[in-house]
């Protein structure tokens, strides 16, 4: 990725989220694209779109939209989600069969099949309409080498802290406003006897995303957002000694008597099981995304009151408030009409708004959190709960953001080694320095 892409999304970042968090509620979300979506309307017609979203009101709530969306083409959208999405997309494109559209969580994997000729650039129309529809700081990871592949579906914040205040105070505990009082806390919670965290990295093909985020939150916080983005771009190496540093730092967070695994181990529980125990008071804190709230137990309500559960931010260091974020984007394999007005769709407002609401449905509804977030301007901030606006919020005043640098790094490292390596840090099987030299040494030349 071009170096200019992180310092652009640190000053362009919040004024997207503030346009969506303050759209016009009453106002015309059109975005042009009727002219284009008429043009492909015919019976017979199928697009199929894969992605990483799985959970059944991810899936479910993806698949009732372009279902509807289909329906008023007259085409038929088919959206496939899977654990594995990572390799099967490997699979399919290598046996020459690869989806019409795929939703992409890395755009350096984006970056990657772009430069390879896999995925085909927006026509004017689609590409015309995803400017409209979100800034140039979310637009940007779609662009590879000046030419616009992706489309922005959805935002993620993921320096947040999930717990529960009730039980927060009805143990003495405050909520830390430093990383010295977040560490403090966690000690003395082990000391009380309880777990602190909650955490699991297994995640199918992309086992061991989780332990990336932790490390890029501390990166950030630990050495501050120049040497990111050096890291990020590799402009220092992966085993720099500030790295290893960092990544030593969150294995001696991730102690047996410090973390609740509901699968025995850290690498054998998977991300998504984390929720229960939390409500279960088998910990006490769970650093995770926004869009966690879809994994939280079915009936789970939102706020400070008794058995309730909320959010905190994930404390700094030095003052300077970072946040980590994060996103998707959709791409074509084919530049079929349909396939480019299905993502001309995928970045309005209206698909943002509709998917909301039908995430938020499959929930639970009420003031159930849906799990997912979006950026596209001219939303309709009713749609999502208080809880999720103060996501909004968090973003419109952090001081430094940061994209997920995992998903930034090219596909073998941000998507294969650091994962695998790091993964095998967390079992013990490595130290942080051979994880982070065998790492570095998979850097694509």
């Amino acid at each position: 990725m071009k170096s200019s892409f992180p310092k652009l999304l640190a000053l362009l970042f919040a004024f997207t989220l503030i346009a969506a968090a303050c759209g016009d509620d009453g106002g015309d979300t059109s975005t042009g694209t009727d002219t284009t979506t008429s043009a492909v309307a015919d019976q017979g017609i199928t697009i199929t779109v894969t992605g990483p979203e799985r959970d059944e009101s991810e899936a479910g709530a993806i698949s009732e939209v372009l279902g509807a969306w289909g329906d008023e083409q007259g085409i038929e959208v088919i959206y496939l989600g899977s654990a594995d999405w990572e390799a099967e997309i490997n699979v399919q494109v290598e046996g020459g069969n690869p989806p019409d559209i795929s939703i992409f969580p890395q755009p350096g994997k984006l970056a990657d099949f772009a430069r390879d000729g896999h995925v085909v650039p927006l026509n004017d129309a689609a590409a015309a309409a995803t400017a409209e529809n979100w800034s140039e700081a979310w637009n940007v990871f779609g662009d590879v080498d000046g030419v616009q592949y992706g489309v922005p579906v959805k935002a993620d914040l993921k320096s947040l802290v999930w717990y529960q205040p009730a039980r927060f105070a009805a143990n003495g505990y405050e909520v830390p406003e430093t990383f010295d009082e977040f560490t403090a806390l966690v000690d003395q919670i082990a000391a009380d006897g309880n777990r602190p965290l909650c955490v699991g990295i297994e995640s199918g093909q992309a086992t061991g995303w989780p332990f990336t985020d932790w490390v890029e939150d501390m990166v950030l916080r630990q050495h501050g957002a120049e040497v990111y983005d050096q890291w990020v771009e590799h402009e220092i190496p992966f085993n720099d000694e500030r790295i290893v540093s960092t990544m030593q730092t969150v294995l001696d967070l991730w102690t047996q008597d410090n973390v609740f695994a509901s699968s025995g181990s850290i690498a054998a529980t998977a991300f998504q099981d984390n929720g229960q125990p939390l409500v279960d008071g088998n910990c006490f804190m769970h650093r995770q995304a926004s869009f966690f709230s879809a994994f939280m137990p079915e009936g789970t309500t939102f706020g400070d009151g008794e058995g309730e559960v909320n959010v905190f931010y994930f404390p700094d260091i030095n003052g300077d408030r970072p946040v980590l974020g994060a996103g998707t984007l959709a791409a074509g394999f084919n530049d079929n009409d349909a396939t480019m007005a299905l993502l001309a769709y995928l970045s309005t407002p209206d698909y943002a708004e509709a998917r909301q609401v039908s995430q938020a449905t499959r929930k639970g509804g009420g003031a159930t959190l849906s799990g997912f977030l979006s950026a596209a301007i001219g939303q309709d901030p009713s749609v999502y709960q208080p809880l999720e606006q103060s996501f909004l919020n968090v973003l419109e005043t952090a001081a430094i953001v940061r994209f997920d640098g995992s998903d930034l790094m090219p596909a073998d490292v941000g998507a294969g080694t650091f994962w695998t390596e790091g993964t095998s840090a967390v079992n013990g099987d490595l130290t942080a320095a051979e994880a982070a030299a065998r790492i570095e040494a998979s850097w694509p030349q």
